[in-house]
């Protein structure tokens, strides 16, 4: 009795835990098998072809750029959102009498579809539309860019809608970790003569870590599987300048090249556990620590 007691909370995991394996865990490791082979559409059989997939992702151009433009938009959001989110939950932790109307404006792009941001967005980004124009008025000219169509900037124009877009859920966490924290803290503090931004680095950042922990993991996982805000903003254009690891296995499927579709993803999910794993491990320490 006593031992059937102890495993009935196990009794209430296995079904979930099953169906995670079943669905999740399973397909990844299949996948993991065919990015080993030359499995394509246009042949009937399949043959072990060893590493040949995951030389051919760090010698193709392409594939080379859709690495980098991922990396230079996790790191472009990450910031972004998170710094932004974090100023908005500071100013709208306040005493404001429009704060909760405040709150819900820049919380509410984050639950709009990406394809209706994107609907919004094209025309305004285009070198005639609204944003050249609002430079232009304020004789600011030399700021009028093609924000979809030069290759040098087109990842990070995408990058700055994703911020525009999610940098209010950020704040929405940002805002329940300051509202957690006892303003107790920062009367003690105001006695002993700290200021603002004493009070702010020895008090506020260190409680409110866990906040910061959940979003960076967010902010990064999400960075570095992105691929909505490409496929709808610029399909990867113009020619493949935009092009992320997301769109790479998308076109890689489309093309019938199913072995290197599955080897590219591989590369996305050993690429986001190496990276966030370590990081959550480090956030996790700090907690502790502080």
């Amino acid at each position: 009795m006593k031992i059937s007691r102890k495993l009935y909370s196990y009794y209430l995991v296995w079904p979930a835990l099953l169906i995670y394996c079943v669905f999740f865990v399973l397909p990844a490791i299949i996948g993991l098998f065919y990015s080993f082979t030359d499995w394509r559409l246009d042949r009937v059989g399949i043959k072990f072809i060893g590493w040949e997939n995951f030389e051919r992702i760090f010698t193709d151009k392409t594939l080379l750029l859709a690495i980098k433009n991922t990396l230079i938009f996790a790191v472009a959001t990450v910031i972004g959102k998170n710094l932004i989110g974090l100023a908005l939950a500071i100013g709208l932790n306040m005493r404001l009498k429009s704060r909760n109307m405040l709150r819900a404006i820049f919380y509410s792009p984050s639950i709009l579809s990406v394809l209706v941001i994107s609907i919004v967005f094209t025309p305004m980004l285009r070198s005639e539309g609204t944003i050249n124009r609002i430079f232009e008025s304020l004789g600011l000219d030399f700021l009028s860019q093609n924000w979809l169509t030069d290759p040098q900037i087109v990842i990070w124009t995408v990058a700055a809608v994703s911020v525009w877009q999610h940098a209010g859920f950020q704040m929405a966490i940002y805002l329940a970790g300051l509202q957690s924290i006892s303003k107790d803290y920062y009367e003690a503090a105001t006695i002993d003569g700290a200021g603002a931004w004493r009070s702010f680095r020895s008090i506020t950042i260190p409680l409110l870590l866990p906040a910061i922990n959940i979003n960076l993991m967010l902010t990064l996982i999400g960075g570095l599987k992105v691929f909505s805000e490409v496929f709808v903003l610029t399909g990867g254009g113009p020619g493949n300048a935009s092009q992320v690891v997301g769109t790479i296995i998308l076109r890689s499927f489309g093309e019938g090249s199913w072995g290197l579709g599955t080897a590219v993803n591989t590369l996305l999910f050993a690429a986001v556990t190496i990276i966030a794993i370590p990081l959550l491990i480090f956030m996790r320490r700090k907690e502790v620590s502080e």
